[in-house]
C-alpha cells in the first residue's frame, strides 16, 4: 500500500524512505527505524501496519551511503551482509538522516500532530538516540543493540518512551538489560518490558525467532505509548456499540461488516464458531448469527476495560432458547428454557475498525439451564453463576466440601 519517495538533506542530495499513508484523511506521525536488513518486506509490513492504525509512516533507507534500497533476507548471507553494512554505518550520520526525515514528514500536508520514533534491533538504538537528540514527541525501541552504550545520554531524555527486552537475547544481555532499566528507574516517561522465554527478533515475522504472542503483545504495548503521546484517539467504546448494534438490534449483515477490517475474524471459543475473512464472516452472520439469536436476547452489561487496541467486555447473556442457535448451541433442538450466562468479549481493533473477536463463556452452564447436562457430582453451575455475578452476597464455596473443614483454624 505504500510507495518510495525521496528525502531531501539539508546538506545537500537525497537518500529513498517508503512512505505508508493512512487510508482515511491526516494523522500523526511515524518514523520506522530498519534493522540490519535494509527496508525489507518485514519493514514494509509494519510501516502498512502502523499506517492501518492511522500513521503517516516513512522508514528512511539509512544505508543508502553503503547501498541504496538495499533489501536483506534473514539467511546467513543476508545476515553477513547486514553485518557489514551496520558496521560501515556512521550514527551520527545515521541522526542526521533522521531528523531530516522528521522535516520532510512534517512537510506533508496529511501529517497532523506530533511524530514519534519506532525501531528494531539496530534500528531499536537509533529511536532511543532519536528521543535524546532529535525533536521527536515519543519512541519506542524493540530490543535495541548498543543501547546500554549510549546512556550517558539518558539525561537528555524527556519524551515518553519504552523498551522492549528480550529474555534471551545474546545480542542486548541481561547485563545490558539491566543497565537499561536501572538508568530509567523512577522515571515516569520511560516504560521498560520484559519477555521471558524470548529471543532477539521476537515481533519479526518472518524469522525463526518470531514469537507471536509476545509480538502481539508489545504492539498493543507500543500503541498505547504512542497514542497517549501524539493520537489518533479513538473512540473504541462506541465503535463497538455501534458494531453489536447493528448485530443484535438492526439485524443488518451489511452494516456490522462495515464496522470490520477487510480482513476480519470472530472465534466463539467454546464453539469454535464463526469466521475468518470477510466472505465467510459475512456468511456466518448472515445465515448462522444475526438472524439465529431469539427474539428476547438481551445483554446486561458488567463492565468494559478500554485499551490502546482492544475492549475487554464482561457481560449477562440472556435469552429464550425457542429457536436453534447455530453459534452457540448448534444441533441442539429449542428447549424453550430460559438461560442466563456470564460471557467475555474480547475485540480487538486496528484503527477505527474492528479486527478481530474472541468470545468466551461456560458451555457446561450453558448445557446444564438447558437440561443436557446433569450437574450432581460435577464442580460446575447453572444460572446460579448468572446470580452470584450479580449479587456478591450469595455464598461463595458451596461446591467445596472442604470449606467447613477450614472454619475457625488458624490462618498463616
Amino acid at each position: 500500500m505504500g510507495t518510495y519517495i525521496d528525502i531531501e538533506k539539508k546538506t545537500g542530495g537525497s537518500f529513498a524512505a517508503y512512505l505508508a499513508e493512512p487510508t482515511r484523511g491526516s494523522g500523526p506521525g511515524l518514523v520506522l527505524l530498519q534493522e540490519i536488513f535494509g527496508i525489507n518486506d518485514y519493514m514494509r509490513d509494519m510501516a502498512d501496519r502502523f499506517a492501518d492504525e492511522g500513521y503517516v509512516v516513512v522508514v528512511p533507507d539509512l544505508f543508502w551511503r553503503s547501498e541504496p534500497r538495499v533489501e536483506l533476507g534473514y539467511d546467513d548471507a543476508g545476515f553477513t551482509r547486514g553485518l557489514r553494512l551496520r558496521d560501515e554505518l556512521d550514527l551520527d550520520l545515521a541522526i542526521d538522516d533522521i531528523g531530516d526525515t522528521i522535516v520532510a514528514l512534517r512537510s506533508r500536508d496529511n501529517q497532523a500532530g506530533g511524530v514519534g520514533a519506532i525501531g528494531f534491533c539496530l534500528g531499536g538504538l537509533l529511536a532511543y538516540l532519536s528521543a535524546v537528540r532529535l525533536p521527536v514527541d515519543c519512541a519506542v525501541s524493540y530490543y535495541g543493540v548498543g543501547v546500554h552504550e549510549h546512556l550517558e545520554e539518558a539525561a537528555e531524555l524527556t519524551v515518553p518512551t519504552l523498551f522492549h527486552l528480550a529474555g534471551l537475547d545474546e545480542y542486548c544481555p541481561e547485563p545490558a538489560r539491566k543497565a537499561i532499566r536501572a538508568a530509567f528507574d523512577g522515571d515516569d516517561r520511560v516504560r521498560c518490558y520484559d519477555y521471558p522465554g524470548v529471543d532477539h527478533a521476537f515481533a519479526t515475522h518472518g524469522r525463526d525467532t518470531f514469537e507471536p504472542l509476545s509480538a502481539g503483545m508489545a504492539f498493543s504495548r507500543t500503541l498505547e505509548v504512542v497514542r497517549q503521546a501524539i493520537g489518533p484517539r479513538y473512540d473504541l467504546s462506541a465503535l463497538w456499540d455501534q458494531h453489536i448494534y447493528h448485530e443484535f438490534d438492526t439485524r443488518d449483515v451489511t452494516a456490522t461488516m462495515a464496522t470490520m477490517v477487510d480482513e476480519p475474524y470472530v472465534n466463539h471459543i467454546p464453539t469454535l464458531t464463526g469466521g475468518v475473512g470477510q466472505r465467510d464472516l459475512a456468511r456466518f452472520y448472515a445465515h448462522h448469527f444475526v438472524h439465529k439469536n431469539p427474539s428476547d436476547t438481551k445483554s446486561i452489561p458488567i463492565s468494559r476495560t478500554i485499551g490502546a487496541d482492544r475492549i475487554v467486555e464482561e457481560q449477562l447473556f440472556c435469552f429464550t432458547h425457542d429457536s436453534e442457535i447455530d453459534w452457540m448451541l448448534p444441533g441442539v433442538a429449542p428447549t424453550g428454557r430460559y438461560i442466563e450466562v456470564p460471557l467475555i468479549a474480547i475485540v480487538t481493533f486496528r484503527g477505527d475498525k474492528l479486527y478481530n473477536e474472541h468470545i468466551y463463556w461456560d458451555q457446561a452452564s450453558v448445557l446444564v439451564q438447558i437440561g443436557l447436562l446433569d450437574p450432581v457430582g460435577l464442580p460446575i453451575a447453572g444460572a446460579e453463576q448468572a446470580r452470584k455475578l450479580l449479587d456478591k452476597t450469595l455464598p461463595s464455596n458451596t461446591m467445596m466440601a472442604s470449606w467447613a473443614e477450614s472454619e475457625g483454624k488458624p490462618i498463616a
